[in-house]
């Protein structure tokens, strides 16, 4: 397992400000609840966790518990990908996935939010050398990439693809 180094979720969240406040985010492969958690520390209303190693859940509930949190979140010790795949389309504003690297998990999440959006946005890190369908944009940082896709908002229809 990989943390999100500090610069990283930094970008990351600084890239998603406008979107955090008052969001339903959920954050899968959650890890410590570091992405989550400040999510929440910069404006989102509830977070979901998604976590299934017992080791990263217990810091997890113990990092909710210190920060004084509990009543903002829910934590399910539960597969990230058959969670996703169980969700209603707009079931959250915001996703933020961090799956392990040396899976294809990523790739498959963003496959699956591309047959049914369960979440406004989708944002996910993974390796550089991993490709994505079009329709997302992001950046890399050394050997990190993030790839974020959105929902064009109600009304608007969005412009077909060059080619």
């Amino acid at each position: 397992m990989r943390p999100t180094s500090e610069e990283v979720r930094a970008r990351w969240l600084d890239d998603l400000a406008a979107d955090l406040p008052g969001a339903r985010v959920l954050d899968l492969f959650a890890g410590s609840g570091a992405l989550g958690l400040e999510a929440l520390s910069r404006g989102a209303a509830r977070v979901d966790f998604v976590e299934w190693g017992g080791g990263a859940l217990h810091a997890l509930k113990s990092n909710v518990t210190r920060l004084q949190v509990r009543e903002r979140c829910r934590i399910f010790k539960k597969d990230a990908v058959a969670f996703a795949g169980d969700l209603a389309p707009g079931a959250y504003d915001l996703v933020l996935a961090d799956p392990p690297y040396t899976s294809r998990l990523a790739a498959r999440l963003v496959e699956m939010w591309l047959e049914r959006p369960f979440a406004r946005i989708l944002s996910v890190e993974h390796p550089v050398e991993l490709e994505f369908p079009p329709g997302g944009w992001g950046w890399d940082m050394e050997q990190t990439g993030v790839t974020i896709y959105r929902l064009p908002p109600p009304g608007v229809i969005p412009a077909a693809p060059p080619g």
